[in-house]
């Protein structure tokens, strides 16, 4: 009899919880769909999908809100992806809402705020009555809040004083016409976890993940780089360095830490000493105040 590894073990139940939800969504929804934007939670989110339902295909659509101000590399994931698993992909894409007046471009510039609009119209549309996100507990004290099957009213906003207890892995999706659950099958796991687990599997992921040379310049104690969306201000001197991301967003709010990790177990190596949730040190929206997450989550954002 082998005896497995504390981590593989934990490894093991994380993967057998977010089977289990997936499958456990499948039967309880009419019109689910997987936000997937090709970072690395969604895409490790949808490689459990695929072992979900193996050897049947993934049974949601897939559906990402582009700001318009994406990496490429990330982009380019994502079609890869879509095209490689015969996937159906829904774009919604903030610049249309802009273009028609829908939504206004923000004086700084950023985008990411902009994305509940899109993201509540698109739900609306297509009637999705359950979205799967990658967020995770360990990211945010706002996540670290919400359940894993997140009720939300029929405008998509969350109301934290309704969220129903989960006891013994049972999960409530009742909700009325028009309303919708966010469905979280990655609440419990870490940054780590995420990572032991893309290297148990060799999950493939977009190269900027990975350590690699690019010209950036410092910001509020991040490293931004230059793009669609802006590039640096006055008085900020622009360097080549080996950075790498570990958390992928919309260009103008997300930032790259130094990094000589071109593998996966380097970047373990990395995440392991770190003492900052990876959206706390590279997430520009994130700190816009002490409640950023939680006012856009109750606004209807992820």
């Amino acid at each position: 009899m082998t005896t497995l590894e504390p981590a593989t073990d934990n490894l093991v139940a994380l993967e057998s919880e977010a089977i289990h939800i997936f499958r456990e969504v499948a039967g309880e929804f009419d019109r689910p769909v997987i936000l997937f934007s090709g970072g690395k939670d969604s895409t490790l989110m949808l490689h459990l999908a695929i072992k979900a339902f193996w050897p049947a295909p993934v049974p949601f659509p897939l559906l990402h809100v582009d700001t318009g101000h994406n990496f490429p590399e990330v982009l380019d994931f994502r079609d890869h992806v879509v095209e490689k698993h015969g996937l159906r992909l829904v774009v919604a894409k903030v610049q249309d809402w802009i273009d028609d007046g829908r939504l206004e471009e923000r004086a700084d510039g950023l985008r990411n705020p902009l994305q509940t609009t899109p993201l509540l119209e698109t739900i609306a549309g297509h009637k999705f009555d359950a979205v799967f996100g990658g967020g995770r507990r360990d990211e945010e004290r706002a996540r670290a809040k919400e359940r894993i099957f997140s009720l939300r009213n029929a405008f998509g906003q969350w109301e934290p004083r309704r969220q129903r207890p989960e006891l013994w892995n049972l999960y409530n999706g009742r909700h009325r016409p028009g309303e919708q659950v966010r469905v979280f099958p990655l609440s419990n796991w870490t940054e780590a976890d995420v990572w032991h687990y893309i290297a148990r599997e060799q999950v493939a992921l977009p190269s900027i993940y990975y350590a690699h040379e690019r010209p950036v310049y410092r910001r509020d104690g991040m490293w931004l780089t230059e793009g669609p969306w802006g590039g640096p201000r006055d008085g900020e001197d622009v360097a080549t360095k080996s950075v790498r991301y570990r958390t992928v967003g919309d260009g103008s709010c997300t930032g790259a830490v130094e990094s000589t990790a071109t593998t996966v177990d380097e970047v373990i190596a990395e995440v392991t000493a770190s003492r900052l949730t990876e959206r706390g040190a590279t997430r520009a929206d994130d700190r816009m105040s002490e409640a950023a997450m939680e006012d856009r989550k109750r606004e209807g954002y992820f």
